[in-house]
């Protein structure tokens, strides 16, 4: 799941990455609204927090827009504000964002709404793959080969999942850093490379993942 955190308080947005990237999830952050739409058009997201009070381009303007071009799996949009009246909340809904949330808020019901609203985007994913003797359990990042638990990082389970998604299908380098890793890697870092051969090394034998030259990685 991938999310973009759109908010001008820089320690805010910070905190909220933070909290969002412990849960799991990859997570991007736009300190203004330019910003945010050059990444709105580079990548493909799940969930905007967007801040309607934006330096920039107005955080109402971004959600026009991503509410226009919706064709029912596009990003759904969580609109902050530290205004909380009831015209308020009505006027940001009116807009097409999908939920609404007033500052303060608490982090646990932030999450909650995140995840809820993800569910909501396009056909909901299965929470268990399995392919041979490899199974994960998404919702709990747990993961197992042959029945034995598997000791993975997020990092390392986000790319698991993600060739088991494929189901035998190859994963280029390229979508691995479009999928598990958020906009603060380098793209030119062998970052996918080193992540696929610890995981391989925790996987044990016979060997799960073959590399396919010039075009990625697949599960066997």
């Amino acid at each position: 799941m991938r999310i973009l955190v759109v908010e001008d308080e820089e320690l805010l947005a910070a905190a909220i990455a933070r909290g969002l990237r412990r849960e799991g999830l990859v997570v991007d952050v736009a300190l203004d609204g330019d910003v945010a739409t050059e990444q709105l058009a580079a990548h493909a997201y799940d969930v905007i927090v967007l801040d309607r009070d934006l330096p920039g381009r107005s955080g109402d303007d971004i959600c026009r827009e991503v509410s226009a071009s919706r064709s029912g799996s596009e990003a759904r949009v969580l609109m902050l504000t530290a205004a909380t009246g009831v015209d308020d909340r009505v006027g940001g809904l009116a807009l097409g964002a999908d939920d609404y949330l007033g500052k303060p808020f608490a982090f646990r019901e932030l999450v909650a709404r995140v995840q809820a609203l993800a569910r909501r985007t396009g056909t909901r994913a299965p929470m268990r793959l399995e392919r041979g003797d490899l199974a994960v359990d998404v919702a709990a990042r747990r993961a197992w080969r042959a029945g034995r638990p598997l000791d993975l990082s997020r990092t390392e389970f986000r790319v698991l999942e993600a060739l088991l998604r494929a189901d035998g299908a190859v994963v280029s380098a390229e979508e691995l850093l479009e999928r598990v890793w958020d906009e603060r890697v380098d793209p030119f870092t062998n970052a996918v490379r080193v992540c696929v051969m610890r995981l391989r090394r925790k996987l044990g034998e016979p060997a799960a993942i073959v590399t396919v030259a010039g075009s990625g990685y697949r599960l066997e």
